[in-house]
């Protein structure tokens, strides 16, 4: 069975994912980083020269890749819910762990980065995380088996938290 990682970016998952991949000896695959290694583009060359749309169905074409692999942590992108089938994908051999955040802790955390093109490219820092955020929400929550607020812990406790649910 793998633990998958889902939200917002900034919420989390790539840390926790390296956390849980040491503490259980498991392969670590971030989706984003895949993608960027197979197409030998970074994500906003991607979306340039092709859309999102584009980026989107290589979301899709990853979660197919890992579907038959077992004992992963996967990290996804931050939009991979987009597309139901993904999550419905990836939930086939997999609990899916939804890491929240509020706007201001994910404001804090991506600031500086620069590998991500805008998803609105009209608003501002501020407003496209909450406008997104409204839009994924339900999409989270639909595909999450869990939910976890990422705001006031660290990173070695939420994969504490993670691990308790697992073996549950």
């Amino acid at each position: 069975m793998n633990i998958v990682l889902i939200g917002y970016r900034g919420t989390g998952k790539s840390t926790v994912a390296k956390i849980l991949g040491q503490r259980l000896q498991r392969t670590v695959i971030s989706t984003d980083a895949e993608i960027v290694k197979e197409a030998g583009q970074s994500i906003p060359q991607i979306v340039e020269e092709s859309g999102w749309d584009h980026f989107r169905e290589l979301e899709t074409q990853m979660c197919r890749k890992l579907q038959d692999q077992t004992d992963l942590v996967i990290d996804t992108g931050g939009g991979l819910i987009l597309k139901e089938k993904n999550a419905t994908i990836l939930k086939d051999n997999g609990t899916i762990f939804w890491l929240t955040a509020e706007v201001s802790t994910i404001v804090k955390r991506i600031s500086g980065d620069t590998q991500r093109p805008s998803l609105s490219g009209t608003k501002t820092f501020v407003e496209e995380i909450e406008d997104i955020l409204n839009e994924r929400t339900p999409k989270y929550q639909a595909a999450a088996d869990h939910s976890i607020p990422t705001d006031q812990t660290t990173p070695h406790k939420l994969a504490d938290t993670i691990l308790s649910l697992i073996e549950k």
